[in-house]
């Protein structure tokens, strides 16, 4: 026997041996970050084209900001290129998604063709999606003289990321979820929207209802300011610094090139043609673009939400929130794609509702969401929310024909704006889910404007998307005196009620009742 274990032990080694050896490689350290330089935004930005434009603008409206939404995805990427394209001095852009497809391509050029004119251009990503791309980043994009590429709390280069995600786990699973692009400090534009062909209409596919603002005056210097914190930040790593190595000889020329023979081909693309031809091109050709003009405040989580103890409510974008949420007396509206509101959101909510507060809330169904665990710490709030009388809305994957927008295929709908709509007085929108990942553990931004007409508006959204797109879900008591759900959609005067998850299958249901055993919810 003691040969056996003897034995055993050294099989046990012999097996365990590589695994602790990855395991060990996971943990390696990221190189010093002491070769980035602190730069700041453009101030003396009033002579560019877009100062005197917007100079023209406020005067007219002494200390407020001006606002356009942007619910159309066309319109949204025509905002993003038109201000490139008029760039004289700076562009500051900050995602935590930049695909590699269509979106991101056009993105991209648009930025070279700026940093082409002499304009600066920092661009500043999170580092959760670029696997495989620092080559093309360090070696082509960072390469231009007039492009700098920073990555947000990078992954450790020569490791295994999903070994980093178990051995660094609290670490690399804390992330940059801001999105804003601002351009020579004077026009800005905020919202939910990453780059990738989903976000702005591209996807035939999937159709993601979401929501930026466009942004001048007093207001855009404030996201000036956070981007300049974020760039900043210790964890705000040059690419360069990460590869370790410099740009091959060549690599800028290849890419432009590349880049710039794959947006000609799609000059004449259905896409294209649909920007050209979006509301805001049309707009801004006839140079009567309209804004909203209002007070407005930025609020945001500290870069240092990353690194630091998650009881620094100091620190947070939420503790910058409360105070508005504690002052409604009459109704709040929230979209939210994943909506995680933990047993104190619950009660939070529920006290709205005992001070007589209206509460609607517009989610994703599980047939309509892109992260099935999300939903599954969702759903067990779901009765808890309709006993205390807040009212849930959750969208239909399915959409009309009339609702396609042109498309001839199959479309699944989809939400992923974050905004709130607050007494109907002032709205929030912004990159903020209501979970404990944006709460918690992710870095955040948006916008709290003061107008009655854009809450006006977005209240308007929400009745029309709520009527027409979603179920509308009700508690239902049982001839045993249990409480079910039951999901609700009225179309073309016909309702039909489900029992069960609507326009889902049994395996899709299964796997997600499967999550909700699991103690997840912190990540979620």
């Amino acid at each position: 026997m003691p040969r056996l274990a003897t034995h055993a032990r050294a099989l046990l080694a012999r097996t365990l041996a590589p695994v602790l050896l990855a395991l060990a490689a996971g943990c390696a350290s990221l190189p010093p970050n002491t070769d980035r330089s602190e730069s700041l935004a453009y101030r003396d930005t009033a002579d560019t084209l877009l100062g005197r434009g917007v100079a023209a603008q406020t005067a007219r409206h002494s200390g407020l900001s001006g606002f356009h939404l942007l619910p159309d995805g066309h319109d949204a990427f025509v905002a993003r290129a038109a201000l490139a394209a008029l760039a004289e001095r700076s562009i500051d852009a900050q995602y935590y998604l930049l695909h590699d497809d269509l979106v991101g391509r056009l993105f991209l050029h648009a930025l070279i063709e700026a940093a082409d004119r002499g304009v600066r251009v920092r661009l500043l990503v999170d580092d959760m999606a670029l696997q495989g791309k620092d080559d093309f980043a360090a070696g082509a994009l960072d390469a231009h003289p007039n492009v700098e590429l920073r990555i947000f709390n990078p992954f450790s280069r020569g490791t295994s990321r999903a070994l980093q995600l178990i051995t660094r786990f609290g670490d690399v699973t804390r992330r940059m979820h801001n999105k804003s692009f601002t351009v020579d400090n004077q026009v800005g534009v905020i919202g939910g929207r990453n780059i990738g062909n989903e976000y702005y209409a591209a996807n035939p596919h999937l159709a993601f209802g979401d929501l930026d603002v466009i942004a001048i005056g007093p207001v855009v210097d404030e996201v000036s300011a956070v981007f300049d914190r974020y760039w900043n930040n210790a964890a705000a790593y040059p690419v360069t610094t990460l590869v370790g190595k410099p740009a091959a000889p060549g690599a800028l020329a290849r890419f432009r090139r590349a880049l710039s023979d794959y947006v000609a081909g799609q000059r004449d693309s259905g896409y294209l043609r649909a920007l050209r031809e979006s509301q805001l091109a049309q707009a801004l050709r006839a140079r009567n673009v309209e804004y909203d003009w209002a007070d407005a405040a930025v609020v945001f989580d500290d870069p240092e939400k990353i690194v630091a103890e998650r009881s620094r409510d100091e620190l947070k974008l939420v503790t910058r929130l409360q105070s508005r949420i504690e002052r409604i007396d009459s109704e709040l509206i929230i979209f939210s794609p994943y909506f995680v509101p933990g047993k104190a959101g619950v009660a939070r909510l529920r006290e709205l509702r005992e001070r007589g507060v209206r509460v609607r809330i517009l989610t994703n169904s599980l047939a309509s969401t892109d992260v099935g665990a999300v939903h599954a710490g969702y759903a067990r709030y779901r009765k808890p929310l309709l006993a205390a009388g807040v009212e849930l809305y959750e969208i239909d994957k399915v959409l009309t024909r009339a609702q396609r927008k042109g498309s001839g295929g199959s479309q699944k709908a989809s939400l992923h704006a974050k905004s709130f709509v607050m007494d109907r007085k002032r709205v929030f929108i912004g990159s903020l889910n209501l979970d404990p990942r944006s709460v918690v553990e992710n870095t955040e931004i948006g916008l709290v404007i003061e107008s009655a007409a854009m809450a006006a508006r977005m209240a308007g959204w929400f009745e029309r998307i709520a009527r027409d797109q979603a179920f509308r879900l009700e508690l239902e008591t049982g001839s045993n005196r249990t409480e079910s759900i039951v999901w609700q959609r009225t179309i073309d005067g016909v309702t039909n009620r489900y029992t069960t998850e609507p326009n889902t299958g049994f395996w899709r249901r299964f796997g997600v009742n499967l999550l909700k055993l699991m103690p997840i919810e912190s990540q979620l």
